[in-house]
């Protein structure tokens, strides 16, 4: 069983930049490919970025692509969601997720934990 608790979550000026965090409990995030997804109001979640179980590998959405960094630190089970240059189509619920398998997979199906979110409001 993997437990995600989100933090770094907050309000923040278009072109300003917050990290979130993903710290995990249980044995099997060391081996776990791990994600961020994001919810806006009235629309469907959608993935962000993506990291594989050793922080080789990562992947991003092309919204994401060159403004955001994912990164991770299996010593302390956390992982960090970099967001610079932030707009304010960037306003969602973001969601930690962690896999059972090793990679950096983009579609929610790979994924059996998730967090509460956490909430980024990004004002014009």
């Amino acid at each position: 069983q993997v437990q995600l608790a989100e933090s770094g979550g907050g309000l923040v000026q278009a072109g300003g930049s917050l990290r979130l965090s993903c710290a995990a409990s249980g044995r099997v995030f060391s081996s776990s490919g791990m994600a961020w997804f994001r919810q806006a109001p009235g629309k469907e979640r959608e993935f962000v970025a993506a990291i594989s179980w050793s922080g080789g590998r990562t992947l991003y959405s092309a919204s994401a692509q060159g403004r955001f960094s994912l990164s991770r630190d299996n010593a302390k089970n956390t992982v960090y969601l970099r967001m610079n240059s932030l707009k304010p189509e960037d306003t969602a619920v973001y969601y930690c997720a962690a896999s059972l398998g090793s990679k950096p997979y983009s579609d929610s199906d790979q994924f059996e934990y998730w967090g509460q979110g956490a909430q980024v409001t990004v004002s014009s």
